[in-house]
């Protein structure tokens, strides 16, 4: 990814697309390079303007003959299958617990709600945060999402949830692809095992998630420096 975010907007209410012009128009290393007020017309908008972070509502409709809502759930993973590095932020006003652990698992890296003034106005900054691999979830959707979560509160892991995060923790400034590809998975698998481990750490980004899990001795403590310099390595 460049040092400039390419954001593309899916968003049928001109009113709120111009907000968040408004909102990232001040970042100099933020730009929206294309939007789009119908379903059908997204894929050849990214296909002709490519964008790393792409602001997605759930609710618009197909086409101008097709009032219909869009296949959200269909059309995420095929985004991702097609541009393995593009991140997803959902902003929506629903707020239903099905519905966004949907819209998660299917490969989004947030779900932001509409009336969550505070982050709408911090938009640049999260979209800084899910392009360097956070996640972003409104403090009501979040609580919606782990209300879905058996193991939430006891911060337990699944083996391929600890498996990616072992390898962060390994690979710090590894990208989503580059994990992915240690691992024989899709980006957005990893993306996915990630975003769950947030959850379950209470966590928004990697650095984040690999000092909690330290902390509570889900991975083993960091070797201090001391140790690397018996081993013959530099405290420099």
């Amino acid at each position: 990814m460049s040092n400039i975010i390419r954001v593309a907007i899916l968003e049928n209410h001109q009113g709120i697309i111009d907000g968040y012009q408004f909102r990232l128009g001040a970042s100099s290393d933020i730009q929206i390079v294309a939007t789009a007020t119908y379903g059908e017309t997204l894929e050849p908008m990214l296909a002709q303007f490519p964008a790393d972070v792409l602001l997605l509502d759930v609710h618009v409709p197909t086409s101008p003959d097709n009032l219909n809502p869009y296949p959200i759930l269909y059309l995420i993973p095929r985004l991702l299958e097609t541009y393995p590095n593009l991140v997803i932020l959902v902003i929506s006003m629903h707020n239903q617990r099905k519905l966004i652990e949907a819209v998660m698992a299917a490969g989004a890296s947030g779900y932001v709600l509409k009336d969550d003034q505070a982050t709408i106005r911090d938009l640049a900054s999260v979209i800084r945060s899910v392009a360097s691999g956070g996640i972003h979830l409104s403090q009501s959707a979040y609580q919606q999402l782990t209300k879905g979560l058996d193991n939430y509160g006891d911060q337990t892991l699944t083996p391929r949830q600890m498996e990616v995060l072992s390898l962060c923790a390994a690979y710090p400034d590894a990208s989503t692809a580059e994990l992915a590809s240690k691992l024989f998975i899709a980006n957005s698998t990893v993306r996915n095992l990630l975003s769950e481990a947030y959850l379950k750490l209470n966590v928004r980004t990697r650095s984040a998630a690999i000092a909690k899990a330290h902390q509570v001795g889900l991975l083993p403590p960091d070797m201090p420096a001391s140790s690397l310099t018996e081993l013959g390595g530099s405290e420099t």
